[in-house]
């Protein structure tokens, strides 16, 4: 179980959706948090009805903000990155600067701040890495160009430090929600099964934040259709999505 009290956590992505969610969610935990995304004026709006917060805002394409950040940020106990962009893409209407765009927040960012991060956590023997990935990063969907891969990149990403920093004392962690109801989702012209408000995705997050579980994937039972459908035969697990569908947005 893991106490947030009294501990500095910098969420990165804060300004929206889960983000913002989970931000009320660890003030009211008694976390010290440090709030970072693009839109300075959504942090502060934000960080202006919490008890400990900090805004910092940062575009995480930008490699040079990204290292005066973490230099500004000061120690940390943890770091949640839940930046994200999405755009339902599909191969034959490729959009390469969109596509681009997902990669480079959506993965890419994160490369570059937990490159100035872990290895400070990994000279502690401390500290808590969570990521927010997705269903979409389970299996390749169709209309989910750039996103669905991004996604799965970042939860490579989740697993390759785990496997270096297990026993550690670094905690590595990936939680990665369905369809969450944002501005991002709103995009989406198809069915959205078991949507859920960011509130309650981020009372799942918190959940698996206070467990041990390296992967938790929510919510049951429409997670399970990724995470066992990875296992399933090619025929039989795209026979459940149309040929035509939209993005497979997931959180």
């Amino acid at each position: 179980m893991t106490g947030f009290a009294g501990k500095t956590y910098w969420i990165v992505g804060a300004s929206e959706g889960l983000g913002r969610a989970l931000a009320r969610q660890l003030d009211s935990a008694g976390a010290h948090l440090i709030l970072s995304a693009r839109n300075g004026d959504r942090l502060r709006e934000l960080a202006q009805g919490l008890r400990n917060a900090v805004v910092l805002a940062l575009d995480v394409c930008d490699s040079a903000a990204i290292a005066a950040a973490v230099e500004q940020a000061g120690p940390l106990d943890g770091v949640i990155y839940c930046a994200g962009v999405y755009e339902p893409v599909a191969a034959p209407d490729w959009d390469a600067e969109a596509v681009e765009l997902m990669c480079q927040v959506n993965f890419i960012g994160a490369v570059r701040l937990l490159g100035h991060v872990v290895p400070g956590f990994a000279r502690r023997g401390a500290g808590h890495v969570v990521l927010i990935g997705s269903l979409a990063g389970h299996r390749g969907l169709p209309g989910a160009i750039g996103y669905g891969a991004s996604k799965a990149a970042l939860m490579h990403l989740g697993e390759t430090l785990y496997a270096d920093l297990r026993r550690s004392g670094v905690r590595i962690q990936i939680v990665n929600p369905g369809f969450i109801r944002t501005r991002l989702t709103a995009k989406n012209d198809f069915a959205m099964p078991f949507i859920q408000t960011p509130q309650a995705a981020a009372d799942h997050v918190m959940c698996a934040m206070r467990g041990a579980r390296f992967s938790t994937s929510f919510p049951a039972p429409f997670s399970w259709l990724f995470t066992l459908g990875r296992w399933l035969p090619e025929w039989v697990f795209y026979r459940i999505f149309p040929k035509t569908a939209g993005s497979a947005k997931r959180g």
